[in-house]
């Protein structure tokens, strides 16, 4: 004789909660093809790439390295990548205090010319020019001939420079704005003593690239200066129209390298400025992008630098993908073994969960540059234990209903009512790791965090309006509810001695 039990009320809707399901995937495949997204983003150790270890030096007497210099180096290179359209790139700083390294990781193609750009120190300076020589050095007449008011020691540096020693092109930005210097030109093919920067990269307040339409369609770079640059440039370009060559040119100084040194035939109280120098379109936007955000409070040494190849990288997603294919197929196996003809309900929700979490991959991907690493696809098979013990937690809740003496439909509904409680709460636990991890934590680890919060939160999802629906859908068919042996809820699979009947109002 069977245990009397309460009416259960149904609740939920199970049709209406499986149409949501379809409308939700059917939006987010609409959203995915207006974005144009065709395929997941793949992060630097699935995709190749570079990857590059910058250590910050003091880039003169008065700059030092401290723990906010290194947080503004940061920021500002930070601003560069995202500025150049790199997606996909990672700027963080590795260590801890003045010890600090900064590690750059872009993926692709485009890595190595993004590195190089990024690590400039941008030190831009306006200085006037008090002689001019070929690129060699030696004992010539015209690398000897000392400039006036310049001290012995510049002189004799500006003699025995060589700028065709690629030694000394490389921009090191070291120089002092206070220092009377000597350099080279960008392109080797002239040297100069130069006298102190009268007008500083800082005083800019914007940069952009432009071509020349009128002339040879050469690309140049347009500077506006703040009020205290507009004032120190007018005045500098004043003084010097008026006396001979090469007194009357201004150098513009890159870190520590001539790009241009025209004549000034006339003061230019405007505010404006052009760099020219034979610039690509390429050069001419990237050197924009980095004086936009102004120099890099110090100066850096490249350290190591690591190439992730794409063949390397297409190994290791293989073998994430492999071993991904592998949990879900050990919880299949598990689900039917165990569950029989209700495990194919485990099956489906993973299915369905899976397509999910692809779907937001491609949108999220276009959406806010979601890319998928190693540590994500890791954090992803970490959630199918997660979604799994959803399942087994609802299943045996109803077994434990259904063992009690109640009918199928009646053990669904307050099997329910007691597993979500306990489903919510799991659930939130893991999240509420995830949230911790990616906020407190750098690098892959933040990757592996936001997976495994996704993947918690379709789990949730999944399991209220599609596996719960499911189930009390096929709780009406007679093969569940009769106990069939292959069903999941013989008297045998959910531990009853002797099967009970019971009538259903």
């Amino acid at each position: 004789m069977s245990t009397p039990t309460k009416p259960v009320k149904t609740t939920g809707r199970p049709v209406r909660a499986l149409v949501l399901l379809a409308v939700l995937i059917l939006g987010l495949l609409a959203t995915a093809l207006i974005q144009g997204a065709t395929s997941v983003r793949l992060g630097l150790d699935l995709r190749g790439g570079t990857s590059v270890t910058l250590q910050p030096r003091a880039s003169n007497d008065s700059n030092k390295i401290t723990s906010e210099a290194i947080d503004q180096a940061v920021s500002i290179i930070r601003q560069r990548v995202n500025s150049l359209g790199v997606a996909e790139s990672e700027v963080t700083a590795q260590g801890s205090g003045t010890n600090r390294q900064i590690v750059i990781s872009v993926p692709g193609d485009s890595g190595r010319r993004v590195v190089d750009l990024v690590g400039q120190t941008a030190e831009l300076r306006f200085r006037q020019v008090l002689a001019e020589s070929s690129a060699l050095g030696g004992s010539g007449a015209a690398a000897a001939t000392p400039a006036a008011g310049v001290s012995p020691e510049i002189n004799a540096k500006f003699a025995t420079l060589d700028c065709t020693n690629t030694a000394n092109l490389q921009g090191t930005g070291a120089d002092a704005p206070t220092d009377v210097i000597v350099a080279c030109s960008r392109t080797g093919a002239s040297k100069y003593i130069l006298a102190p920067a009268e007008v500083l990269g800082q005083q800019v307040s914007k940069a952009s690239a432009g071509i020349d339409q009128q002339g040879a369609s050469a690309w140049y770079v347009l500077l506006t200066f703040n009020g205290d640059g507009t004032k120190a440039f007018g005045a500098l370009t004043a003084r010097v129209t008026s006396l001979p060559s090469p007194q009357n040119q201004v150098a513009i100084v890159l870190d520590g390298l001539v790009v241009s040194a025209p004549s000034i035939n006339e003061a230019i109280p405007s505010g404006n400025a052009q760099i020219t120098g034979n610039f690509s379109q390429l050069e001419a936007q990237d050197l924009a992008n980095v004086l936009k955000y102004g120099a890099l409070p110090l100066a850096f040494d490249r350290g190591e630098v690591q190439q992730v190849s794409p063949t390397l990288g297409a190994d290791q997603l293989e073998a994430g993908l492999i071993a991904g294919a592998l949990g879900i197929g050990l919880v299949f196996l598990f689900s039917l073994l165990y569950y029989r003809a209700l495990g194919l309900i485990t099956v489906f929700s993973l299915i369905i969960a899976a397509a999910l979490l692809y779907l937001l991959f491609l949108v999220l991907g276009e959406a806010i540059g979601f890319t998928l690493t190693l540590a994500g696809i890791a954090g992803a098979i970490v959630a199918i234990g997660i979604t799994a013990d959803s399942f087994i937690v609802f299943f045996e809740r109803i077994r434990d209903e259904a063992r009690e003496g109640r009918s199928l439909r009646s053990s669904v509904e307050s099997g329910w009512a007691r597993a979500r409680h306990t489903i919510i709460v799991a659930d939130m636990v893991s999240i509420l790791s995830a949230v911790l991890l990616y906020f407190f934590a750098v690098g892959g680890v933040r990757g592996f965090a936001f997976t495994l919060g996704l993947v918690t939160l379709i789990d949730l999802l999944v399991v209220f309006i599609f596996t719960k629906p499911i189930v009390t859908l096929i709780a009406k068919s007679n093969f569940f509810s009769s106990g069939h042996p292959l069903s999941g809820f013989s008297a045998k699979s959910i531990g009853k001695s002797h099967p009970t009947t019971t009538l259903e109002a």
